[in-house]
């Protein structure tokens, strides 16, 4: 990692990211990471509340969600705040925000008035609910977008209280959702030479997830409910025990459920009428995974993985991130790569993904150590304003 100039499919692209907390700030790391050039206009003083989340005593999770950025702060809430992102904007390929809906324009940043200026504009609006409806106005943070779009009440065990995941999965499936909607606008830009408003809602970004949730009630009247580690009537597809540890063994299909039985040593069972066919295994869903899990305790993760591989069986151990950081296959495809970043050193964090062939996206820039840093070298080359006037606006208090 080095602090060059941008390289891959979006370098030549300007951003201005007004975002705070994730999913205004992932969509811009997916942009950045991809050559994109990323101006963050952070709050003065307290900057984006992201600096000082994570566990520690030197908080990490900023080195990953603001790396490839530019720190400009500014205060939207004055008039010549306001100005300086009107200007910036202007110069600017795409707008990322994740304000309430109606904050923009009551800084007189209406994007409909931004894109009079710069008809070229595309700006990507992440909300709760969108920017239309009756509840637009309402303040959604990603686990209220979990809950509506349906996660939260599949996830769990049965006979209790929904859980979560262990990430911000609403909120990164919102960024992830504007950020294609980015590059879709990008496409129809370079045909039409018109821009436009991307409107991505964290709870719509959770619905497109859930696969035939919807269909499967309204055609057929099934609920789906909790389940815990199983999908009812995909079977075998669950995590089952060894003598040291767990290992998930996905062998649903019928051809692959022979393999994993010529593997227990009981060939046999892909002949019986119990497990034979796809239907046969779901309905016999638990007594199939008591049976696997009699077999799979005898063995030790790494025997058991051995065998896996050796017939072809789909099958994984539970990685953690010590377990993730120590893997060849990680290493080899620089799926964790280390950044030297100013405030914490050496931080080894996950790499550009997906991967392109001829234009590969990379980590440029570690994180802003400070809020603000790149006030003048943004200032400047964005909009020419020389030393004197930069020092007028620090010292206004606008900068």
């Amino acid at each position: 990692m080095s602090d060059t100039q941008p390289t891959g499919p979006l370098k030549g692209i300007r951003v201005v990211e007004m975002g705070q907390l994730i999913a205004g700030p992932f969509c811009g790391q997916l942009l950045g990471d991809m050559g994109a050039e990323i101006v963050k206009i952070e709050p003065p003083a307290q900057g984006d509340p992201m600096r000082s989340w994570g566990r520690g005593d030197r908080p990490s999770w900023w080195a990953v969600i603001a790396r490839n950025k530019q720190s400009v702060s500014i205060d939207l809430r004055s008039a010549a705040g306001q100005d300086i992102a009107r200007r910036l904007i202007g110069e600017a390929d795409i707008l990322i925000e994740n304000f309430r809906p109606g904050t923009l324009e009551r800084w007189n940043l209406d994007p409909a008035e931004l894109r009079k200026a710069n008809p070229r504009l595309i700006v990507v609006r992440v909300s709760g609910y969108g920017q239309t409806g009756p509840y637009a106005s309402r303040a959604g943070f990603g686990g209220i977008g979990e809950a509506m779009g349906g996660w939260r009440a599949i996830v769990g065990e049965p006979d209790r209280a929904p859980a979560r995941m262990g990430v911000s999965i609403g909120d990164t499936l919102a960024a992830t959702y504007g950020c294609m909607g980015a590059l879709a606008a990008l496409h129809h830009r370079a045909l039409s030479g018109e821009g436009q408003i991307v409107d991505a809602s964290l709870y719509e970004s959770v619905l497109q997830v859930m696969e035939s949730l919807i269909p499967e009630y309204a055609v057929a009247g099934y609920q789906r409910t909790r389940t815990g580690s199983i999908l009812p009537g995909i079977a075998p597809s669950n995590v089952y025990p060894c003598s040291d540890g767990e290992y998930l063994i996905g062998a649903n299909q019928d051809a692959v459920f022979a393999r994993l039985c010529t593997a227990m040593g009981q060939p046999e069972l892909a002949q019986d009428a119990r497990y034979a066919t796809h239907v046969a295994r779901g309905a016999n869903q638990t007594e199939l995974d008591v049976l696997i899990g009699e077999w799979t305790q005898t063995l030790t993760v790494d025997a058991l993985e051995a065998l896996m591989i050796e017939h072809a069986v789909p099958a994984g151990r539970i990685y953690s991130a010590a377990d993730m950081m120590a893997d060849p296959h990680f290493k080899a495809r620089e799926a964790i790569i280390e950044v030297e970043d100013p405030v914490l050193g050496t931080v080894p964090m996950q790499g550009v993904f997906p991967k392109l062939s001829a234009t590969p996206g990379s980590v440029r820039k570690a994180a802003p150590g400070a809020i603000g840093e790149d006030n003048a070298a943004v200032l400047n080359r964005w909009l020419g304003l020389d030393a004197d006037a930069i020092a007028t606006l620090e010292k206004n208090k606008t900068i």
